[in-house]
């Protein structure tokens, strides 16, 4: 059935979601620059802005007594809204970069290779405008936070610029990918407090073997082309073993929120979201089927409750402490 990206004329891109809102709201010539910034996927920015939501959420209701008032339990919307615009900005600038790295790679693989650097939709030189313009309103975000934690996100900078040269000299660009999208878990907690303190740590510890799973779900996909053209991967790494790797990776996700969560003495409500993305994870690895390149993208994408529900228990941690007077 035709779409409106089903013509190659149209700018198609193989792994690009047909008939998507972006391309109804965009003229056509912005439609390389949007599959540049992956704003047709937005599971990318949803993932990399949970751990900024569960740091911010974490720090909000941390130490909480009864009494406490509803809105010093929960974090402040601007605060929410600045992470959200940021994590869009800034997964869009580092897939502009991975793409610009990756280029000659993208051309290889048949998933890839119709993207709009390896096509010829857009110029280095437009793409590299892209991602600067892209950075600036990233910074412009980041300059709203406190002074340590503008410093922390900058930091940030040099393991987002390594990443796409992972996947060429190691069995592990998922670790360094997690080490970068679960960044935000220190920023919520920093811009709170001004400082990194052990539950921060032990959230971003967290976040990164969260990432590291799904990622590894997500690189089933790409497998026979990654081995032809000489990619690495966890996926390749683990092989028929990725399931018993998902018990360990994400058991040890919980267990490092669980105990980030007692640290910092978050209310113990925030617990029933932990429990529900917990049996959320043991079913994406229940029904994985590695072979399944369709069930990989769809079990991938699924994290985003995973976000959710975490994020949830935390909020509804907070009310419970505000509400508990009252009861």
């Amino acid at each position: 059935m035709e779409t409106i990206q089903s013509k190659a004329s149209q700018g198609r891109v193989a792994d690009a979601p047909s008939g998507h809102w972006v391309y109804r709201a965009l003229p056509r010539w912005l439609w390389p620059y949007a599959q540049l910034a992956r704003w047709d996927r937005p599971i990318g920015w949803q993932l990399l802005l949970w751990p900024c939501w569960w740091s911010a959420a974490l720090a909000a209701s941390a130490y909480a007594r009864p009494g406490d008032s509803l809105p010093s339990l929960l974090p402040t919307p601007w605060t929410l809204v600045l992470f959200l615009v940021g994590a869009i900005a800034m997964r869009g600038a580092g897939c502009t970069y991975n793409d610009l790295v990756d280029e000659g790679i993208d051309s290889e693989v048949e998933r890839t290779r119709s993207r709009p650097l390896p096509s010829g939709q857009v110029s280095r030189r437009q793409a590299w405008t892209f991602l600067v313009l892209q950075a600036l309103v990233g910074l412009a975000v980041l300059l709203q936070f406190e002074s340590f934690t503008i410093g922390l996100g900058i930091s940030s900078l040099a393991i987002v610029a390594v990443y796409p040269f992972a996947k060429r000299v190691t069995n592990w660009p998922q670790l360094v990918l997690g080490l970068a999208f679960s960044w935000g878990a220190l920023m919520g907690w920093s811009n709170e407090f001004g400082d990194i303190d052990g539950p921060a740590v032990l959230l971003y510890i967290g976040s990164v073997m969260w990432t590291i799973g799904y990622d590894t779900i997500y690189a089933h996909q790409d497998k026979e082309d990654d081995a032809i053209v000489g990619v690495r991967s966890t996926a390749r790494l683990f092989g028929d073993n990725t399931k018993s790797w998902l018990v360990g990776l994400y058991a040890g996700t919980l267990m490092c929120f669980a105990a980030a969560f007692a640290i910092a003495q978050a209310p113990v409500v925030a617990l029933a979201g932990l429990i529900a993305a917990g049996a959320h994870m043991a079913r994406q690895i229940l029904v994985l089927d590695i072979d399944n390149p369709e069930q990989c993208l769809k079990l991938f994408k699924s994290n985003n409750q995973v976000g959710w529900l975490i994020f949830l228990g935390l909020l509804g941690g907070g009310v419970w402490v505000a509400l508990k007077p009252l009861v």
